[in-house]
């Protein structure tokens, strides 16, 4: 589910503008990868440092969402930095993770 840049608030497939603040949406893209457990930590801090991710969500090998981490603007590795140290934990409980990557265009 996207999400508004202005305002945060979650926005419907089909919106073009924000119900809540009305600002126009941007379209969104969404990418999968397969990594294992080890390599999960390096892979989401190499997708968050590209500036055009909005969200990464890390799923088990059944689905199951493990940690969703919302990305914005300006993000630094000081705001980064408490969500890879969680990352960290649920990649050794893991042997495979599926990170879905969903960017604005």
């Amino acid at each position: 589910m996207p999400y508004c840049v202005k305002c945060g608030s979650p926005l419907k497939a089909d919106d073009k503008f924000c119900a809540v603040c009305g600002a126009a949406t941007a379209k969104f893209t969404s990418e999968e990868y397969n990594v294992s457990g080890k390599d999960v930590v390096d892979k989401v801090g190499e997708l968050l440092h590209e500036g055009n991710v909005t969200r990464v969500i890390v799923k088990d090998e059944a689905g199951k969402t493990l940690l969703e981490i919302p990305a914005t603007v300006g993000v630094i590795g000081v705001v980064v930095a408490p969500w890879l140290a969680a990352l960290g934990v649920i990649a050794a409980l893991v042997a495979n993770c599926r990170i879905v990557v969903e960017r604005r265009e």
